[in-house]
């Protein structure tokens, strides 16, 4: 009983925490304490996904692996360059919100080779826990917590208790993500960054100014190696230049200055016996790959996302009312509950939300083709 009300508690916290408007590091962070208290371990790390392709986007560690980032590369090529049952896409994408690695395999946890080859001669760690953070639809994240040698494997009533906190995490990250937006910065945008890996996963060339462009994946002071966003992206990109999966190896990411990035990667073709080689392309972010993420963030309906689409076109409210079949009175309760979502009092407020200080200040120069910004017409 006493443990149970432990978890009741802690699940409160936890929901608290996401709806106390914190930033992504701070809420992480707060809520990793939290859990602790409720599912014991020794150490845990909280990675970022593109809710779009479930592609990491930053990772930031507690306990044990706090520091420990030499092996984050090897982590990233064999969470995404490989097909397991237990990583976090295939967890995402089959539904599953909670996974404890020893109940998964009947105790016999070197069945994964995760869990063989890497967490325990590693970092001799015998059991791992998985947390989804599922939001509806959308998948913003996951958790992974982990036991030592000589503590026990983590309980069902653990396993399901991790899973009772899969939305808040969720809506944590998610509202996180806009408050920073809001909160810090922009950097004076800058052309793209590119990178060549080769099939023995070594950075063989970069592009003036990459190495900047790194050390923007970093995701605060317990983050992991900026590394890892892109080796998993080469990971991932193998695996679909072998058609294995139908992922674009694309991803969206807010950088530590501020900027939204867009990395993607693609696998090169081979010549002079040069196999396996990726090459990386690190940009500025254009606004219409970005608005539908900053949209999504809102947790808005379908109806609803609908709605703001129209408003951010400039759409009048009895035009978008003909286009839905629907009445002007209901738009205007689809714009109410918009407007509370996404923390505003009005159309004008909304599209300075959605169009946030990377985009902002250019609003008055031309729109490319591309839909980047390009230079303002001078003379």
């Amino acid at each position: 009983m006493t443990r149970s009300l432990a978890a009741e508690r802690v699940r409160s916290d936890v929901d608290v925490l996401a709806r106390a408007g914190l930033g992504v590091c701070d809420f992480i962070g707060e809520a990793v304490e939290s859990i602790t208290r409720a599912v014991p371990h020794a150490a845990a790390c909280m990675a970022t996904v593109d809710p779009n392709t479930l592609l990491l986007t930053g990772a930031r560690k507690y306990g044990s692996l706090l520091g420990r980032n030499d092996h984050d590369d090897e982590w990233g090529l064999i969470e995404y360059g490989m097909t397991e049952s237990s990583s976090f896409r295939e967890l995402a994408m089959s539904g599953v919100d909670a996974v404890g690695m020893h109940q998964l395999t009947s105790g016999e946890t070197r069945r994964s080779h995760r869990m063989a080859e890497f967490m325990a001669p590693i970092f001799d760690f015998t059991d791992e826990a998985r947390v989804i953070l599922r939001d509806g639809e959308q998948v913003w994240g996951a958790l992974a917590i982990f036991r030592e040698t000589g503590a026990s494997a983590f309980t069902t009533d653990e396993v399901d208790f991790l899973r009772t906190v899969s939305q808040p995490l969720a809506r944590g990250v998610r509202t996180g993500l806009l408050a920073t937006v809001i909160a810090e910065p922009q950097t004076q945008p800058s052309g793209p960054s590119v990178l060549i890996v080769d099939g023995c996963d070594q950075v063989i060339q970069m592009s003036a100014g990459t190495d900047g462009r790194l050390d923007d994946l970093l995701a605060g002071n317990n983050s992991g190696a900026a590394t890892s966003v892109i080796t998993a992206l080469v990971g991932a990109a193998r695996r679909y230049g072998r058609g294995e999966t139908n992922v674009p190896p694309r991803l969206r990411v807010r950088g530590a200055s501020g900027m939204w990035l867009v990395v993607h990667a693609s696998p090169l073709s081979n010549t002079d016996g040069r196999v396996g080689e990726v090459v990386v392309t690190i940009e500025e972010a254009r606004p219409p790959e970005i608005v539908p993420l900053v949209v999504a963030a809102f947790g808005l309906t379908s109806r609803e996302r609908d709605v703001t689409q129209m408003v951010l076109q400039g759409v009048a409210t009895k035009d978008i009312a003909t286009t839905l079949h629907v009445s002007a009175y209901t738009v205007q309760d689809h714009l109410k509950s918009i407007f509370d979502k996404a923390g505003v009092r009005s159309r004008r407020e909304l599209i300075a939300r959605v169009y946030f200080d990377q985009y902002a200040p250019r609003m008055n120069e031309p729109l490319l083709p591309s839909g980047s910004f390009g230079a303002t017409p001078t003379g």
